[in-house]
């Protein structure tokens, strides 16, 4: 792997003199590497891991899993396209194994996040089930780790 995404996909705020000196080249090859991989697709966007519980902004997550039926000659990328376009959806994965789609959907409530699940992601014509499984207490996001002081109140 080329060793410039691997300090970009552990830290992306570093600078690129950072970047340059890790790597022992000059802040311009830095600079021009980066724009090449971006207009590649190699990188596609710099984001903050944030630890929503400790902000005062409701934030509910639920992962979905999606079983449809696949329209002929399209095959899965149609209804992919579809639900990636929801605000609500973070993440669509197409899975092997009990069904086809993995979703990670973001909302204020589980009300919320229940109704999208009812009234937008069911309600397409290519979906034969879902299941909603909400996210309890994240302990890790992208190499992130968030146990804090609080505990699971069934840990006892």
């Amino acid at each position: 792997m080329d060793k410039l995404i691997e300090l970009l996909s552990e830290n992306a705020r570093l600078s690129n003199a950072q970047l340059a000196a890790a790597l022992g080249r000059t802040e311009e090859e830095v600079a021009n590497h980066i724009e090449q991989l971006e207009k590649a697709g190699v990188l596609r966007g710099y984001k903050a891991v944030v630890d929503w519980d400790n902000t005062d902004r409701d934030y509910v997550t639920a992962i979905i899993e999606l079983r449809v039926t696949p329209k002929r000659d399209k095959g899965f990328e149609q209804i992919a396209e579809t639900i990636m376009h929801f605000d609500e959806v973070e993440n669509i994965y197409l899975m092997s194994g009990g069904y086809d789609f993995s979703i990670l959907v973001r909302g204020k409530t589980f009300q919320e996040v229940a109704m999208f699940v009812a009234r937008r992601l069911a309600t397409l014509d290519s979906v034969v089930s879902t299941a909603t499984h909400f996210v309890l207490r994240r302990y890790k996001e992208r190499d992130v780790i968030f146990l804090g002081e609080e505990k699971d109140e069934r840990e006892g």
